[in-house]
This record gives C-alpha cells, structure tokens and sequence, in this order.
C-alpha cells in the first residue's frame, strides 16, 4: 500500500458524511495523524465521536476541535476545563473563520474564561490574561453578555464590565460608582476618567501614538486639546468623529479644507441645522452625500450604523458586527424604503427586518443591498445568498458555512467561468447526471468536488480512489458503504481501536 495512498484515504474518509462513527472513531488512532485536523476541525461529529476526541490523550486533537466551526458552541465548551491551556486559549480563540460570524459561547462558559486566574504553583505556558484577550477578540462574547456585565453577580465581571464606559447608561455608571464591592468602585472610577476632560487632557501622549488617537476618537476633550489641534492641524478627523468635541471646534471643522474632515462632521448626531444646511451645500459630493442622507433628529448609534457601510463596497464590508449600542427596528424599517441606497444598505445589515421587509430588500435594485441582506438575515432568500456568493468572491468561505446557500438545482452553472462556482455545482446531488466531465477540470479543487459526488458509478470511484489526484475526495464520496471505508482503513493497516 503506497503512504501517499494512505495518508489521502485517512484525510478523505474523515471527511466522508456517511461514514459512521466506528469508521471516525478508528481515526483518531496516531496511526491517522494526518487525518486529525480534517476530523477534528472541519466537520460536524457524532455525539460519541465528540466524546472520544475531548478525552483523547493528544492535545492536538483536542485544540484541533475546539476550533471547530461545525461544532455548537456547547460541544466545544466542554473543553473549557482541559487541564491544557492551549487547548483552553483555542476555545476562547474560536473557530477564527476568515470572514463572518462565530457562533457566542453559552454565559457561564464565557464566564469562566472571563475569571479564571492563574494556578501560582503551576506555570502555565498560555496565561488567563492572555486567554481573556483571546475570547475578547473571538467574536463569542454577544453583545447581551457585554450588557449585563455591570449588574453582574459576579462581581469580577462587574469590574470588567466598567470598561464599557462609554457605552453605559448614566445609572448604569452611577451603580458602580456605589457598587458594595471595592474593587468594582476602583475600576468605575477609573473608567470615569474617560469622560472627564481635565483628566483626558492630562492623560494625552503628545506624540503621535494608538494611545494618542483612540483618547481623540473616543474620550471628553477638553477644550484646551482641541484648540491646540486646531491650531497645529494635528488629529482633525478623530476630533471631527469624537462626540464629546466642543460645538465651536465642531464649527471650525466644518469649514476645514479637509473633505474627510468635514465628512465626518457631517456624519455627527449633535449638528444644529444651520451647519447641517451648509455640508448639504458643500462642494465635495461625499460631504453633501453625508448630510443630506440621514435627516436629523440623530442619533450616535445611527451614526455608527452608517459607518459600517459608507463608502464601502459589500464585497469589502462582508458580515456587519454587532453594535454595543443598536438603533430601533424602526429606524431600520425606514430605511429599508429609502430612496437612497446607501440607507436601504444600512437596513440589510440588520438582522432583525421582519420576514416582509427582507423579501422587499432582496429584490433590490442595488447589488451591495442584496448582498448585503444575504450575509446579514437569515431569513435572505437562497437565491439571494447564491447571488453573493457568485458576485462576492472574498466573502465566499463564511457563505459556505451558512444553512441557506442553495447546494442543489445548481446544474446551470457546472460549465460557470469561475472554478468556485464549478465545484460547488460539481458537488451537487440532483444533477440530471454524473459531473464525469469535471473529473478533468483544470482546477482540482473543481476536481475533487467532481469525485466526491455520489451520483459517480460505483465502478468510477474506485478507479478514482487508486488514483493520487482523486483519492482523497473518492474517499470522501458518501456512495461508499461502511464496509469499503473500513475495508479501505483495513488495507492501511490502521487498528480497529482508537487506543493510544
């Protein structure tokens, strides 16, 4: 039996969705090392097949699933006490798809990562401040999770949840001001710095720096700092963006040869209309474009609703995060009627349109709207979601995750200019026929969707399966029994247990 052979027949059958758990279980022999990753980390599994990997003595197949984009979130969270901390910073790292959503963690699990602290008798090489700043950036904390934190029963995450300043209510920040816990006072006071501009000003790098311009973007400026910017022309765009700049440096933004500038001023929730009347008039089409779109009265959130979408393409843009602060269904619902496109692209990026607004969104004129409405609803139609991932080639490996891309009635596009759009319709059950002629498509990965096929003669596959361009992908074809996937691991000489 030839190892080329061999290590193509492991990765193959366990990618194989007909291939029952007896025939996975013997995968996870060290024999199958090289099968491990496609196992563990790019399909779904068994219940006893989860249950063998997240007791498997290797930590590489235990990291290997906690990243596992097919795995619910509670499968995986089962890995949240490995003794292991690669294994823990790989759960809190999450599947790490290139584009899209991951699915939130369940509360107590991300609680857990939120508060464990370091074993002092037992170094660790991965630390729980590390681990923390992992799951930060996951995408697995939702944002309700982010909102309760400051009224939590913990009051660990009560002091985490200070640092959400910015986005907490008045009471909310009041609350924690007064908070029985001490630990919890000391982090809202020192949070409270971020709106309190003698504290900012007193803060601030003068040179230029991260630190420097997130305080600009974000924090109270005093009225010092803002005329010392004005005057040096250091930092204009921030202070245009910053909410809490004063309305008379405001002003003089507005009026700034800077169109990017200005744009941002006009973008603002506090302008009065007088100076929302002079960007409507302003010679650069962005500026007018940023006034004239979002009538006043304004909100910040709306603001920020805008941003995730001006000036970028769809294909640019993909999935839109979730906001900290999310306007009403309303707003969106306005939107969605818009005559303008860029307020009816706003509203596709909501995912909480009813069911009539949708089917309205997908028939839109606009190709960014529709696009849009496929990577953000669940409810976007199938043949909307194919649209996009036709259209929208970067955003193609999270379309490919999602329940609603249509995988059948796709022989219309088996002979389609782009090899993406070949081997998706090449792996389509209901074709009229075999897809033999893709079997020679100058692309492979077309190829190996060809030879995955079900609808190839039995005969055909185990031609395929003794060839190495197409062994792997025949091993992966559901038409094999389990008898010939075991047969097939037989001739490799792998095991029939799993045992170390």
């Amino acid at each position: 039996m030839p190892s080329s052979l061999t290590e193509l027949w492991f990765r193959g059958i366990a990618a194989n969705p007909a291939a029952p758990s007896d025939v996975l279980l013997r995968l996870l022999h060290p024999a199958a090392r090289a099968a491990w990753k496609v196992l563990c980390q790019e399909r779904a599994l068994p219940a006893d097949v989860i249950d063998a990997v997240i007791g498997h003595p290797e930590r590489s197949v235990r990291r290997a699933f906690a990243r596992n984009p097919y795995a619910a979130p509670a499968q995986r969270s089962r890995l949240v006490d490995d003794p292991d901390a690669f294994v823990r910073a790989d759960l809190a790292s999450g599947p790490r798809l290139r584009t899209g959503r991951v699915e939130a963690l369940p509360d107590d699990v991300i609680e857990t990562l939120l508060t464990r602290q370091d074993d002092p008798d037992h170094a660790q090489p991965v630390t729980a401040d590390e681990i923390r700043q992992e799951l930060a950036f996951s995408g697995q904390i939702p944002m309700s999770f982010y909102r309760e934190m400051p009224a939590h029963k913990n009051p660990e995450l009560r002091v985490q949840g200070a640092g959400s300043w910015l986005w907490l209510t008045p009471g909310q920040r009041n609350a924690l001001l007064a908070d029985p816990d001490p630990a919890v006072r000391d982090a809202a006071r020192r949070h409270s710095r971020i709106l309190d501009p003698a504290a900012m000003e007193a803060d601030l790098p003068e040179a230029d720096c991260h630190h420097r311009s997130l305080l600009l973007v974000n924090y109270a400026v005093s009225r010092t700092v803002a005329e010392a910017c004005l005057a040096g022309g250091r930092n204009l765009w921030a202070l245009a963006h910053n909410r809490y700049t004063p309305a008379d440096a405001v002003a003089c933004l507005a009026r700034h040869p800077d169109p990017h500038v200005r744009e941002r001023v006009a973008g603002r929730a506090d302008l009065d209309p007088p100076l929302l009347e002079v960007l409507a008039k302003d010679p650069d089409d962005t500026v007018r474009t940023r006034a004239l779109v979002h009538p006043l009265p304004r909100t910040w959130a709306q603001r920020e609703a805008l941003d995730q979408v001006v000036g970028r393409t769809a294909e640019a843009i993909g999935p839109v995060a979730e906001m900290r602060v999310e306007p009403d269904t309303d707003w969106y619902s306005a939107c969605c009627v818009s005559t303008h496109p860029l307020l009816r692209r706003v509203a596709a990026t909501y995912s909480g349109l009813p069911q009539e607004l949708v089917h309205r969104l997908a028939d839109d004129p606009d190709p960014d709207v529709r696009h849009l409405l496929a990577y953000n609803h669940p409810l976007a139609p199938p043949a909307t979601v194919l649209d996009a991932f036709i259209a929208t080639p970067q955003q193609r490996p999270y379309l490919l995750t999602l329940p609603h891309l249509p995988r059948t009635g796709l022989r219309h596009l088996l002979n389609h200019e782009d090899p993406d759009v070949r081997g998706l319709a090449a792996a389509d059950t209901t074709l009229d026929r075999p897809p033999t002629h893709l079997l020679t498509d100058a692309d492979a990965d077309v190829r190996r969707a060809a030879a995955a096929n079900p609808l190839l003669p039995l005969d055909l596959i185990e031609t395929l399966l003794d060839t190495p361009d197409t062994a792997e992908a025949a091993a992966a074809n559901p038409r094999l029994s389990p008898e010939r996937l075991h047969d097939l691991l037989n001739r490799t000489d792998l095991p029939h247990t799993a045992a170390n």
